[in-house]
């Protein structure tokens, strides 16, 4: 199962006059774990902040070897509040944030058949702040965020995030690069997951295709360090 969290435009505030409210689907085959996810993203600004969202399917439950169905599910909300748009501190934000999930275990290189397994809830709160050029064509967020689980203890219960977006990279219109690191522990183990991704945009925002390459250490069951690359299309609405 995958887990992301780069907001598809990386705004911090509702403040900044370029953002706008996108939502957009996309699709992979990950060659790593050999079955396909779809991701329906969206990110909405307002006057006291912005607000994003994702659900993520693999599709990986078969009848012999038929695919028949979604194998595994997750999900991630996320809000930042910013009243102070028009101060120094505009850059910084409060936010607060559920991730959860669910799936069942498949016949792939990391994981066993047929067991059912929780994606534990897990509530964060804590503050990001922004950093952009002046187009905002570049971003860059950090975010330090207090995570706690339902019934799963962390040693160190923070989870910390960065995120960035490329806008038109090496001055090519359409070619955008964009992703997010995570660092956060589980129990006794640190879990480290970066998903950056390589779009481009044939002519027009709504189509683009790319990928993105997941490095992992000890994530979604996984121990150790792990490199899979994933072909993609992106449709924004």
């Amino acid at each position: 199962m995958k887990k992301k969290l780069f907001f598809a435009l990386v705004l911090s505030t509702a403040v900044f006059a370029t953002a706008h409210a996108q939502t957009n689907f996309q699709t992979f085959y990950d060659f790593g774990r050999k079955h396909f996810t779809t991701t329906l993203e969206g990110f909405h600004t307002d006057n006291w902040g912005n607000t994003f969202f994702f659900i993520d399917y693999d599709y990986n439950n078969r009848d012999g070897n038929a695919i028949i169905s979604p194998s595994n599910t997750y999900f991630e909300i996320a809000r930042c509040l910013n009243f102070w748009q028009n101060s120094a501190l505009a850059p910084l934000s409060l936010q607060v944030e559920y991730n959860g999930g669910f799936g069942m275990a498949t016949n792939t290189p990391f994981y066993g058949a047929g067991a059912a397994f929780p994606v534990n809830s897990a509530f964060l709160f804590g503050v990001d702040y922004f950093l952009h050029s002046g187009d905002f064509k570049n971003t860059l967020n950090f975010k330090l965020l207090y995570k706690q689980f339902i019934h799963l203890h962390s040693q160190v219960p923070f989870q910390f995030t960065t995120v960035w977006g490329c806008q038109d990279l090496f001055g090519a219109p359409g070619l955008r690069f964009s992703g997010f690191l995570d660092v956060w522990c589980e129990g006794h183990n640190a879990v480290v997951l970066s998903e950056p991704q390589l779009w481009y945009s044939f002519g027009t925002e709504h189509f683009n295709l790319g990928g993105e390459v997941e490095f992992s250490y000890n994530f979604a069951g996984m121990e150790g360090f792990h490199v899979l690359p994933c072909l993609g299309m992106k449709w924004v609405f």
